[in-house]
């Protein structure tokens, strides 16, 4: 398995494009960002666990019923939620897709992203369509900077692995830097493979996948309307379709989570003005569901988040942390370090607090990606969640958002 160039473009039969077509006031930004697969591909998408929704969720649960899709639409600038005609909108959206390219309407995955609560004029998207898909050609970069928001870096990644004797290929864009936390964690990822590989075991592989990955991102607390994560697998690469668990599902399995895991940390490092990636890492627990717990109450906790901010190796918030987590640990055995490029301090053994420099701990969290490791020294659950520090920008960008 290789990492390699083109996002959703390095898949067998994808193109891509986005352009700035006005829903956006900043005519330098992109805005509006279109995915084609060459043929009808196997699809499978998970969805916001807010029990608000944007109108375009609604309708691509609708579009994917029966498992296949031809092109993701998106916009950002606007997340087309509660809005009385949001359905309507995202549907004729998907029309407009549909005279541009000729696939059907009910083949398209839509997606919005940005302000909340205000409606969403279809006239701009109308007058850019044309143009988007007459760009097709021009890549995955160009779609992932027109899903972006407060965003500061395109997030994309491809890797290329072999089934069945045939080169295969993941590739993926995604948004994400505020309201950003589990389950699902608030963002927008849209996944391309050539591999050839069921609707059901799509489905499955997306599902399985999640529960480590963009389950255990949080950069703010906040649980986004719009999140989506959508898979589209076309079987260009024809290799033997994969129809079952097996050798040839796990080695799929590993190359989404290797495009995944990639997307979680560039989300979490781009959180809305975070300094710094922060990743927890929680093993010694009585299972792996309790490291989950733990993991995610500290990469959530904003007093761990604001002295990661200021390289402060305060771990009594650690501790405090996975004391109010709910999951089942014994603080008398929990060890706590942290690590960087800068190297390694241990600060907590045996739930106390143990003699170490702070000029090295210091010089440890001052670094741009920071460990937390964690040890609960009960069992042999592990897992790993991903967040950001929490520093003055963040009030700064979102007390005026809208405005």
């Amino acid at each position: 398995m290789k990492t390699v160039s083109g996002g959703v473009c390095a898949a067998k039969g994808f193109t891509a494009n986005g352009i700035h077509c006005g829903i956006r006031k900043n005519k330098q930004k992109k805005d509006l960002s279109l995915i084609v697969s060459e043929r009808r591909a196997h699809a499978a998408a998970v969805y916001t666990t807010n029990l608000v929704k944007g109108a375009p969720l609604t309708v691509t649960k609708s579009h994917l019923a029966d498992g296949f899709a031809q092109a993701v639409i998106c916009n950002s600038g606007n997340a087309n939620t509660c809005n009385a005609n949001g359905v309507e909108v995202a549907e004729a959206v998907c029309t407009l897709v549909e005279k541009e390219t000729g696939i059907p309407a009910c083949d398209v995955i839509v997606a919005s992203t940005g302000v909340i609560g205000q409606p969403l004029d279809i006239t701009p998207i109308k007058d850019g369509m044309a143009a988007l898909a007459a760009g097709l050609g021009n890549g995955s970069a160009d779609a992932a900077e027109g899903i972006m928001t407060t965003d500061t870096v395109k997030k994309e990644i491809a890797v290329s692995f072999e089934i069945g004797g045939k080169t295969c290929t993941v590739g993926g864009i995604a948004k994400g830097s505020g309201m950003i936390h589990p389950n699902m964690a608030t963002m927008l990822v849209f996944l391309t493979t050539d591999a050839a590989i069921s609707a059901e075991m799509l489905k499955k592989a997306l599902s399985t996948d999640i529960q480590s990955t963009f389950h255990m991102v949080s950069v703010d607390g906040d649980t986004s309307t719009n999140d989506m994560v959508a898979i589209l697998a076309n079987g260009m690469a024809e290799n033997p379709e994969i129809v079952s668990d097996g050798e040839d599902f796990q080695i799929f399995m590993k190359a989404l989570n290797t495009v995944t895991v990639y997307l979680c940390r560039k989300i979490a490092g781009d959180g809305e003005g975070a300094t710094k990636l922060l990743e927890c890492r929680v093993t010694g627990a009585i299972s792996d569901t309790a490291a989950k717990t733990a993991a995610k109450s500290v990469i959530c906790s904003s007093l761990v988040k604001a002295a990661m901010f200021g390289a402060d190796a305060n771990w009594g918030r650690i501790l405090c942390a996975l004391g109010y987590s709910g999951a089942d640990i014994d603080p008398n055995h929990v060890k706590v370090s942290f690590r960087s490029a800068a190297g390694e301090v241990v600060v907590c053994e045996g739930g106390a607090g143990v003699i170490f420099s702070e000029e090295k701990a210091k010089e440890v969290l001052t670094e741009k990606e920071i460990e937390i490791l964690i040890d609960l020294g009960s069992g042999t659950g592990a897992a790993t969640a991903w967040g950001c520090d929490l520093s003055y920008d963040y009030v700064k960008i979102n007390g005026d958002y809208r405005t």
